[in-house]
């Protein structure tokens, strides 16, 4: 295992049936943090920058959702939204964590919506970043994503549809989720759970308007204006289906807001949890 792999690795706890791998950095008010669902994505991937510029104020808590990371799940586990959720509030009772604010990544977002609509009072604030829960139309990148098999070439155009600056998409980068994304078994997980015709994965992480006018959570929405892989539109209707919610759109910025714009994200998410 290399050096990467190893901060990939934190600690791990039983969620039911699936061995959680997951990291729990910082100290104050917890904040769960839901990644995305990319080749070779791990939490820590997904979330080490904001983990860094957020743990002197928050307790960070970042799992690896089942079939992505360094998480174990059973032979034959069948991949859903319900499986996620129960995970995510598997993960919270066994550590005895009442309450949390959630932000949530792409198909993140949608588990973090689902975390509100299933169980309100487990949820204090809501940041939903580049997020899938509402119907669209597959994009051309979204489809590339999950239709990803591994080669190197084929990580590198998958990070280019990521990513709005293309210097942010250097070699080690590449061979980075490269190597994550063929490790034994991960491909055999990732191809199981969005397979050929994309469309109706798009539709399962969709939830019903009238659950999701229903949030009375304070919301946060944040996106990308030059996405390619969720598009803007999505967030221009879950801000008009919460009541309670502002949404930030980063100019110059693909699908990589808490990468591309680190600093201006960590910012935002201070002040939007710190507010009365």
């Amino acid at each position: 295992m290399n050096s990467q792999q190893n901060s990939e690795v934190g600690q791990s706890l039983h969620t039911g049936s699936i061995l959680t791998n997951y990291h729990d950095v910082g100290a104050g008010e917890p904040v769960l943090l839901l990644h995305g669902s990319g080749p070779g994505v791990s939490a820590w991937a997904n979330w080490r920058l904001s983990i860094q510029g957020l743990k002197d104020q928050y307790r960070l808590l970042a799992p690896d959702l089942a079939g992505f990371g360094f998480t174990q799940v059973p032979d034959g586990i069948v991949y859903s939204r319900e499986l996620w959720l129960q995970q995510i509030v598997d993960f919270l009772d066994a550590l005895g964590v009442e309450q949390v604010n959630v932000i949530g990544n792409s198909f993140g977002g949608s588990m973090a919506l689902a975390l509100a609509i299933h169980h309100p009072q487990r949820v204090k604030r809501l940041i939903l970043m580049g997020s899938v829960g509402v119907p669209f139309e597959l994009t051309p990148g979204l489809d590339a994503v999950w239709g990803y098999t591994p080669s190197e070439d084929n990580m590198r155009a998958i990070m280019r549809i990521f990513a709005y600056d293309q210097n942010l998409v250097g070699d080690d980068l590449v061979r980075m989720r490269f190597e994550a994304s063929r490790r034994a078994g991960v491909h055999e997980a990732y191809s199981a759970m969005f397979p050929f015709p994309r469309q109706r994965w798009v539709d399962a992480m969709a939830h019903d308007e009238a659950a999701i006018r229903g949030i009375r959570h304070k919301t946060l929405l944040v996106h990308g204006r030059d996405d390619k892989v969720i598009p803007l539109a999505t967030s221009l209707t879950l801000q008009q289906w919460i009541d309670d919610s502002q949404l930030h759109i980063f100019g110059r910025c693909g699908h990589w807001t808490q990468i591309e714009h680190a600093r201006d994200f960590g910012q935002l998410v201070r002040h939007f949890l710190a507010a009365e």
